[in-house]
C-alpha cells in the first residue's frame, strides 16, 4: 500500500502523543514551497540535511581526537550519528515526531569548527570583537546562509521548527540568533531531547574511546557510581567474556541507564506538570527534558571525571594546543591578506555585505581537520606547494 503525505500525516495524528509536533501544524518555511507529495515537512528537512556538504564534512572533523590520530577513534560524523540514534529512541518512546527531532540531532554540530571545541575557542577568541562564534548559532547559519543548493533561495530553507530546534536545543538565552524564535518560549520537546541524548552519546564514547586510547583506565573510571553501576551489569550478563567485550557492554549499559531514567523522568513530568499540548511546551518555563534526581549526579560525576582524566589529558592538551594554534595562524594570515582565501568565498564581502571577520570565520569554520592542516602547510611551509 503507497502512503503519500496526506497518509503520513494521518498517521502522525492517531500515534503521536497530544504534546508532538505534527508536521502539518509546522510553521512553514522562510521561503515558500509547494510540499512535497510523498514525505513529511520534518522528513524533508531530514533529508535535506543528509545531502548537504556541511554533514559529510563532520566525517573529518575532531570528537576528541584528532582525525589522523586514528581510524577507530569517533569523529564529529560518528558522533552525530550515534547521538541521532539515541534521540530516535526517545522520541519514539515518549510518540514524539521522530523525524523533527532526528532533523535537529542531525544538524546540531554543522557548525562546528575543525578540532573539536578547542578550535571553537580560539576562534570565539579571535572573533570577540565582531560578534564572537558559537558552534549553535553557526550551525543555523550554516543551514540558513552557507549551504548554497537551490535556485530559488540561500540555504536549506528547513523548517521553523527544526530552525529553532538547532538554535534553542540546549542553553539559548545567550544567543542573540535565538531572538528570531520567539525569545521567551522553549521549543518543541522534540528538540529538548537533543541536548541530552547528545551528552548521553559523548559520555558513552568517549569513554569508549579514552580506555582504547589507554588514557582511561578502569580504576578512573570506578570512581564514577554510573560506570560502577554499569560494569557490575556487564559482568553479570557476560562472566566470561573479555576485556574488550565487557568494555563494550559496559558502554551499552551506561546508555540503557542514562536512556530509560531520562525517559521515565520526561513521562513523569509531563504527567505532574499536566502537559498536554505543543503550546504547554513552549510555555512551561523550563526545559521538561532531564534526568531524575537520582541520575543527574551520576551523570555529572561522570562528567567530572571525563574532565578531569580525559579532556584534560596531557595528550589530548596536546592536540588541543596545537589545533588553537593552527586556528589561530590561520584566521590572523587571511586577515593580514583576504586575497589568500578562494575568491567564491570571498565575494561574500561584496555580494552579501558581509563583513571580512565573519566571512574568514565561516571559512575556517566550515574546514576539516584535514583541510585546515594542509592550509596551514601551504601558508607557512615554504616547501609546501600551494
Amino acid at each position: 500500500m503507497l502512503r503519500d503525505r496526506n497518509a503520513l500525516e494521518e498517521i502522525e495524528e492517531r500515534t503521536l502523543a497530544p504534546y508532538a509536533m505534527r508536521s502539518r501544524a509546522s510553521r512553514g518555511r522562510r521561503f515558500p514551497e509547494p510540499e512535497h507529495p510523498m514525505r513529511t515537512a520534518f522528513q524533508r528537512d531530514r533529508d535535506r540535511i543528509i545531502h548537504s556538504a556541511a554533514f559529510r564534512r563532520l566525517e573529518y572533523k575532531t570528537q576528541v581526537f584528532v582525525n589522523h590520530e586514528g581510524d577507530y577513534y569517533r569523529t564529529r560524523l560518528t558522533h552525530t550519528m550515534e547521538a541521532a540514534q539515541i534521540t530516535r529512541t526517545i522520541a519514539r518512546n515518549l510518540a514524539l515526531n521522530e523525524h523533527l527531532a532526528e532533523a535537529v540531532v542531525l544538524a546540531h554540530d554543522l557548525g562546528h569548527t575543525p578540532f573539536g571545541h578547542a578550535g571553537e575557542r580560539v576562534l570565539n577568541e579571535l572573533m570577540a570583537p565582531h560578534g564572537g562564534f558559537d558552534h549553535n548559532a553557526q550551525s543555523l547559519r550554516t543551514v540558513d546562509w552557507i549551504e548554497v543548493r537551490y535556485p530559488a533561495f540561500r540555504g536549506l530553507n528547513l523548517s521553523f521548527e527544526v530552525r529553532e530546534g538547532i538554535i534553542k536545543h540546549s542553553h539559548f538565552r545567550d544567543r542573540p540568533a535565538a531572538r528570531e524564535f520567539d525569545f521567551e518560549s522553549y521549543p518543541c520537546l522534540e528538540a529538548q531531547i537533543v541536548d541530552l541524548a547528545d551528552e548521553i552519546a559523548y559520555l558513552a564514547h568517549d569513554v569508549d574511546d579514552g580506555v582504547k586510547a589507554q588514557m582511561l583506565t578502569a580504576a578512573d573510571l570506578e570512581a564514577s557510581e554510573l560506570y560502577r553501576e554499569a560494569a557490575e551489569m556487564a559482568r553479570k550478563s557476560a562472566p566470561e567474556a573479555d576485556a574488550r567485550v565487557l568494555r563494550y557492554q559496559t558502554v551499552n549499559r551506561m546508555i540503557d541507564l542514562m536512556v530509560n531514567d531520562l525517559l521515565r523522568n520526561i513521562d513523569a513530568t509531563l504527567a505532574r506538570r499536566g502537559i498536554g499540548s505543543v503550546d504547554d511546551v513552549r510555555r512551561a518555563g523550563a526545559t521538561l527534558s532531564a534526568f531524575s534526581p537520582a541520575m543527574e549526579p551520576k551523570v555529572a560525576g561522570l562528567r567530572q571525571i571525563m574532565r578531569e582524566r580525559l579532556y584534560r589529558h596531557y595528550r589530548v592538551t596536546r592536540m588541543t594546543e596545537k589545533a588553537g594554534r593552527v586556528i589561530e595562524a590561520l584566521f590572523k594570515a587571511y586577515m593580514n591578506e583576504p586575497r589568500q582565501i578562494p575568491e567564491h568565498i570571498l565575494s561574500r564581502m561584496e555580494r552579501d555585505g558581509e563583513t571580512l571577520p565573519r566571512v574568514v570565520a565561516d571559512y575556517i569554520a566550515g574546514m576539516t581537520d584535514r583541510f585546515a592542516l594542509d592550509e596551514y602547510r601551504k601558508l607557512f611551509d615554504p616547501d609546501e606547494r600551494v
